[in-house]
C-alpha cells in the first residue's frame, strides 16, 4: 500500500514539470516573436499603421464623340502626351522647387504666361540673402514686436524687387518658374497638368525613365477636341475649358457640388455645355495610399473610368459644309460695292419632326492679327441675331386675319395707294398708282403690302378713310403678336442649346397707328432667322408647331470611333401647339406660296420655275435703320443711321410633301434703290443640294444593296454581273 502512494507521487511531480517545460518553450517562442516584430518589423508594421486612405480622381477622362445624322464624326478626341504632377498634402514650396529644377532639365517649358509677380515670387525664394536685405532695419524691429505682419512683411519685399533683379533670371530659371507655378496651381492629391501641348517622345521617355528622382510627377496620356469639319458649324459645337481654366469661376461651386474636380475641363458654350452631363463620361476612381504626413506611398486603381457617352446630331454635315460654301460663295459674289452687307443665314430643318437639317452662317471680317478680310463661321447667328424679315412674314398675316374673322379665304380687296394725314402714302410695289381688286392668293402670289395693311386695319376694328388720320383699337398690337407666337414669330423656338434670342418687339406708340400695318408686313417687330424656320415649317406641315431640336440621339461609347454604339436615349419630335385654323385656310395659304414660286406672276418664279421638287415659298425685303458693326462709326460723327434693305426667303418642298423646309436671311444688302437676288440664288442653291444629296445616297444604297445580294461566281461570270450592275446604276441615273 505504501509502496503503491510513493509510485503515484513520483508520478505526480514529472506531469508538473512537463507542463513547466511546456509553457516556458510557449513563453520563449512569444518573446522571440516579439523581439523579431519590434526590432526587425517594427518600422515596416508602424508605417502601416500611420498610413491613411483618400479616394481622387483621374481628370484625363475623354468626352463623348459626336456624330452628325449619317453616323460621321464631327468632334472626336485626340490622344496626346501629357505629364502631371500631383502634389502630397505637405509638400513644401523647397521640395516642390526641388522637383521642378530637376523636371525642367528633362522638358522645354513655355514661359509665355509668367507674370511680373511670378518673377518676384520667385526671385525672393531663391534669393533668400537678397531678399532679407530688402527690408530695413526698423521694419525688422516692427516685425518682431509684432508691428508688422508675415504678409505685410513680403509686400514690402515684392515692392522693392526691382527690374534689375528680375533680368538676372535666366532662361532656364523662367522654365523652372513656370513648372513650378504648375506645381503650385494644383490641388493637394489632384493630378494638374503641367505639360500637354508639344510634349515630344523624347521628353515623355525621359520623364518616365526619371520617374523615381521626381516625387509626385508622371506621365500619362491626355485628349483634346479635334474637329473633322474644320470651322464649319463650329459655333454652334460649342468650346471646353482648357487644362489651365479648370471649372469656370462663376459656376465652380454647382460643378463641384457635383464631384467635379476644379481643374476638370467642362463645356463653356452651346452642344459641349448643353449636353456637359452626357459627354463628360465617368472618371476613373484612384486610391492614393499616404504616410501620415501626407506623402503618396502607392496609388491603385478602385474602378476604370470610361469616355462620355456620344451624341448624334439632327445635321447632316455634307448639307451642312455644303450650304457653308454656297452661303460663302454669293457672299464674296455681291459684297464688293455694298457698303454694309457682312452676313448671311440659312436654316433648313424637316417641318414634321424638328430636326435641324442644317443651321449655317458666315460673317465677312478682317483678321486683327493679319488684317485680312475672312468669312468665320457665324452659324449661332441663327439663333442669337435678329433682323426685320419683310413680306415673308405674310402667310401669317393671312392666317391671323382668318383666325380673327377679319378676313375670310379668297376674299377680294382694292390694291390701291393708302393716304393718311400727315404721312406719304403706303403702297404696293407693283401698283404705286391705281386701284385694282385682288384676292388674297394674288396678294400672296404678287406680295402686296395693300391687302396686309388692310387687313391689320380691320383685326385693329378700324376702317380707311382716304386722307384722314387712321384710327383703329390699339390693342390689335397685341392680338397680332399673339397669333404670330402660334408660328414661332417672337417666342422661344423650344431648341435644345441655350442663350436663344427671341428678337425685339417694336414700342407701341399710341400716337402712331400705323405702325400696326409695319407690323403687318414685317418691318416693326425683329426675329431670327430660326423663327423664321419654325413658322414656315408650321405653315409646311398643316400647321403644327414642331420644338427644334440639335440632337438626335444618346448613344453609348465604343471604343471604334468609325462605329456607333447603342442607343440610350431618342430624341422624339414635340409638338409645342397647333395653330388656331382650319386645315383648309391653311391649304389656302399654301397654294398662295406655291404660286410665289410656280406661278408666273409670282414674285420667286423665276429662281424656282423650272426646279423639279416643286417648291413652295415667301419672300421679303425689309427696309429699316442700319444697326450693325459699322453703326458706331456713324454715332461717333454724330450722322444719322442710314436705311438699308434686309433680303430673306422661306420656303419648303415638295408642296405637296414637304420634307424640308428652310429661310434665308441676309441683312443689310443694299440702300435706297438697289436691288439684289442673293437671298433667292442661295434658296435654289440649297434646295438643290438637298435633293441632289438625296438622290445619290438613294443610288449609293441601291448600288450597296445589289453587291451584298449578287451571288459568288467565277471571275468571268463575276464581270459580267458588275457590267450589268454598273448599266443597270447608269439607267437609274
Amino acid at each position: 500500500m505504501k509502496k503503491a502512494k510513493r509510485a503515484k507521487r513520483t508520478h505526480v511531480p514529472f506531469r508538473v514539470n512537463m507542463l513547466f517545460f511546456i509553457v516556458f518553450v510557449l513563453f520563449s517562442i512569444l518573446i522571440f516573436r516579439l523581439g523579431v516584430v519590434q526590432i526587425v518589423q517594427g518600422e515596416d508594421y508602424e508605417r502601416k499603421i500611420e498610413r491613411t486612405e483618400n479616394v481622387t480622381a483621374n481628370t484625363s477622362v475623354p468626352r463623348g464623340i459626336i456624330y452628325d445624322r449619317n453616323g460621321q464624326p464631327v468632334v472626336e478626341n485626340r490622344s496626346k502626351y501629357a505629364i502631371t504632377y500631383t502634389r502630397s498634402k505637405n509638400a513644401g514650396p523647397k521640395e516642390m522647387l526641388k522637383t521642378a529644377k530637376k523636371l525642367a532639365t528633362l522638358i522645354h517649358m513655355d514661359t509665355d504666361k509668367v507674370t511680373e509677380r511670378d518673377k518676384k515670387d520667385y526671385w525672393i525664394m531663391t534669393h533668400p540673402k537678397e531678399a532679407k536685405q530688402k527690408i530695413t532695419k526698423e521694419e525688422w524691429k516692427k516685425y518682431k514686436d509684432n508691428q508688422l505682419s508675415d504678409d505685410q512683411l513680403y509686400q514690402l519685399q515684392l515692392k522693392r524687387v526691382t527690374k534689375k533683379d528680375l533680368a538676372s533670371l535666366t532662361k532656364h530659371d523662367l522654365e523652372v518658374l513656370a513648372i513650378y507655378s504648375k506645381f503650385n496651381s494644383g490641388y493637394a492629391m489632384t493630378p494638374q497638368i503641367v505639360k500637354n501641348n508639344g510634349v515630344t517622345p523624347k521628353e515623355y521617355a525621359l520623364v518616365n525613365e526619371n520617374l523615381d528622382s521626381l516625387p509626385g510627377v508622371d506621365t500619362t496620356v491626355d485628349w483634346d477636341r479635334s474637329y473633322a469639319y474644320g470651322e464649319t458649324l463650329k459655333s454652334v459645337l460649342g468650346k471646353i475649358s482648357s487644362s489651365n481654366e479648370g471649372l469656370p469661376q462663376d459656376m465652380l461651386d454647382y460643378y463641384l457640388s457635383k464631384d467635379y474636380s476644379r481643374n476638370d475641363r467642362v463645356g463653356k458654350s452651346y452642344i459641349e455645355y448643353q449636353y456637359e452631363d452626357v459627354l463628360r463620361g465617368q472618371k476613373t476612381k484612384i486610391k492614393n495610399i499616404t504616410d501620415k504626413d501626407g506623402n503618396i506611398l502607392d496609388s491603385q486603381v478602385v474602378s476604370k473610368g470610361k469616355r462620355g457617352d456620344d451624341l448624334v446630331l439632327t445635321i447632316d454635315m455634307d448639307l451642312q459644309k455644303a450650304v457653308d460654301e454656297i452661303i460663302s460663295q454669293e457672299l464674296l459674289r455681291e459684297i464688293p460695292g455694298r457698303r454694309y452687307l457682312d452676313r448671311a443665314f440659312v436654316t433648313m430643318m424637316d417641318p414634321h419632326t424638328g430636326e435641324i437639317l442644317a443651321m449655317a452662317g458666315k460673317k465677312y471680317e478682317i483678321d486683327k492679327k493679319t488684317g485680312k478680310p475672312e468669312l468665320v463661321d457665324f452659324s449661332l447667328g441663327n439663333m442669337t441675331t435678329s433682323y426685320a424679315m419683310g413680306s415673308a412674314v405674310k402667310g401669317a398675316t393671312l392666317l391671323t386675319g382668318y383666325m380673327t374673322g377679319a378676313i375670310h379665304p379668297g376674299q377680294y380687296l382694292v390694291d390701291e395707294p393708302l393716304k393718311f394725314r400727315g404721312t406719304p402714302p403706303k403702297s404696293s410695289w407693283f401698283n404705286r398708282t391705281g386701284a385694282m381688286s385682288i384676292n388674297d392668293l394674288y396678294a400672296l402670289k404678287r406680295s402686296s403690302n395693300v391687302y396686309m395693311f388692310k387687313t391689320a386695319i380691320a383685326i385693329g376694328k378700324g376702317t380707311y378713310r382716304p386722307n384722314q388720320s387712321l384710327q383703329i383699337d390699339m390693342n390689335a398690337f397685341n392680338v397680332m403678336r399673339s397669333h404670330y407666337a402660334q408660328f414661332g414669330l417672337g417666342v422661344p423656338t423650344g431648341i435644345d442649346l441655350p442663350n436663344e434670342q427671341v428678337g425685339y418687339k417694336g414700342k407701341i406708340d399710341p400716337g402712331r397707328p400705323g405702325l400696326l400695318l409695319d407690323l403687318a408686313i414685317g418691318q416693326f417687330d425683329t426675329y431670327t432667322p430660326l423663327q423664321m424656320a419654325q413658322y414656315v415649317s408650321t405653315i409646311a406641315n398643316g400647321g403644327y408647331r414642331m420644338e427644334p431640336h440639335i440632337v438626335k440621339e444618346i448613344r453609348e461609347p465604343v471604343s471604334d470611333s468609325k462605329k456607333i454604339g447603342p442607343v440610350i436615349t431618342t430624341v422624339e419630335p414635340k409638338v409645342l401647339n397647333r395653330i388656331d385654323a382650319k386645315a383648309s385656310w391653311i391649304q389656302h395659304v399654301q397654294e398662295g406660296f406655291r404660286e410665289v414660286m410656280q406661278d408666273p406672276q409670282g414674285t420667286a418664279y423665276s429662281a424656282f420655275y423650272d426646279a423639279p421638287y416643286k417648291p413652295a415659298g415667301k419672300t421679303g425685303t425689309a427696309e429699316g435703320v442700319y444697326d450693325g458693326p459699322k453703326s458706331e462709326e456713324f454715332l461717333k460723327r454724330g450722322q444719322q443711321l442710314p436705311m438699308v434693305w434686309n433680303l430673306t426667303l422661306v420656303g419648303y418642298a415638295p408642296y405637296d410633301n414637304p420634307e424640308v423646309a428652310f429661310a434665308v436671311v441676309v441683312p443689310w444688302v443694299y440702300e435706297g434703290n438697289g436691288s439684289s437676288q442673293i437671298n433667292y440664288r442661295i434658296g435654289r442653291r440649297i434646295l438643290d443640294k438637298y435633293f441632289e444629296l438625296k438622290k445619290e445616297r438613294a443610288q449609293k444604297q441601291t448600288s450597296d444593296v445589289v453587291v451584298d445580294e449578287m451571288p459568288k461566281q467565277d471571275n468571268q461570270s463575276n464581270d459580267k454581273s458588275k457590267s450589268k450592275s454598273s448599266d443597270s446604276d447608269n439607267s437609274q441615273g
